[in-house]
């Protein structure tokens, strides 16, 4: 089983990169940060620090989005990347949350993610794209490599990952719902005429390691507000009772108000009051070092291939240093 380190680009950058690097040491093989300009530091711009200074390493977002850049811009970055660094980067990329709502504007349509996915990775592997109206190709790229891999919930989007994407990200860490997700995209995939094995399935939640319980459900249950954010979508759409997405993803919003994206991602986020201790126990993987290597056990069981580590809580270090002693080398010993 692979692993990431998922971080916030908080300024100073230069923590950002000194975190990546003690992730690597420690085993972990993927950086991926958060992509959202008006609340944090731009990561590609960053990216370019963390490859300098890792050996291994492969960076990304999770998520971009097809608002934010245009979609020759964000191939074009990817691909000097690879270029300057031995292609070590992936595209992961959704809908578009806190980086379009902040700015004031709506999430893509799940038909512009399809077309994006398809026209970033051809661009950015040296293809010929077609990027609104008008086919393209970057000339200069050789031999390079992006690898798009798609976040969903929704079962639309799930069928959309299945259908387009090299990766699924899936936000939670709930096993039933993890089967039942990864389910709906192999389907996808393989109605679609696709090897549904050959998609990489990507778990990423918080990750606390530590016999204090209580403590670590208040770092972490801010997740549980973030992926509220999409089940209030997904409920919008669908509706509360409708089938198509399971009730127990569903039924913890009900009391949900609000939310307030400078809080976004962050350790004691006050729009989370709603979130109930079962939610964050299911969504995140807490406790002892043991209880992270049995249910992560669990995951690889459901297929899963790389689980991502939020680390947006107050024992980032002691987090990343208790996986790479206690954890990676009991899944990859």
């Amino acid at each position: 089983m692979d692993f990431g380190l998922v971080l916030q680009t908080d300024p100073p950058a230069s923590d950002v990169v000194e975190l990546m690097r003690r992730a690597e040491r420690n085993g972990f093989g993927y950086g991926w940060t958060f992509d959202s300009a008006v609340l944090w530091q731009e990561p590609f711009v960053i990216y370019s620090r963390i490859l300098e200074h890792t050996e291994r390493m492969t960076v990304g977002p999770m998520v971009t989005n097809p608002g934010t850049r245009t979609w020759e811009v964000t191939a074009s970055t990817f691909a000097t990347l690879n270029d300057m660094y031995g292609n070590r980067t992936v595209c992961g990329i959704g809908r578009g949350d806190s980086a379009l709502r902040v700015a004031g504007r709506r999430p893509n349509t799940l038909a512009r993610v399809g077309e994006a996915i398809d026209a970033i990775r051809d661009l950015a592997e040296g293809r010929e794209a077609e990027v609104d109206g008008t086919r393209m190709r970057i000339p200069w790229i050789k031999d390079g490599r992006l690898p798009v891999w798609m976040a969903a919930y929704g079962p639309k989007a799930l069928a959309l990952a299945g259908q387009k994407a090299d990766g699924f990200i899936l936000q939670l860490a709930d096993p039933y719902l993890t089967e039942w997700m990864v389910h709906a995209v192999r389907t996808a995939a393989s109605d679609a005429g696709r090897d549904p094995d050959a998609i990489t399935i990507c778990v990423a939640a918080p990750a606390y390691v530590g016999d204090d319980l209580a403590h670590a459900r208040e770092q972490c249950r801010w997740f549980g507000g973030m992926v509220g954010n999409h089940v209030a979508d997904l409920v919008s759409r669908y509706g509360d009772h409708s089938g198509a997405i399971p009730e127990s993803l569903t039924a913890y919003i009900a009391q949900r108000q609000g939310y307030d994206y400078s809080h976004h991602g962050r350790a004691g986020n006050p729009d989370t009051a709603f979130v109930p201790d079962d939610i964050v126990d299911r969504f995140c993987l807490l406790g002892p070092a043991e209880a992270h290597v049995e249910k992560l056990r669990t995951l690889r069981g459901l297929g899963v291939d790389q689980f991502a580590v939020y680390a947006m809580h107050d024992a980032k270090e002691a987090t990343i240093d208790a996986y790479g002693r206690d954890v990676i080398p009991a899944l990859n010993g």
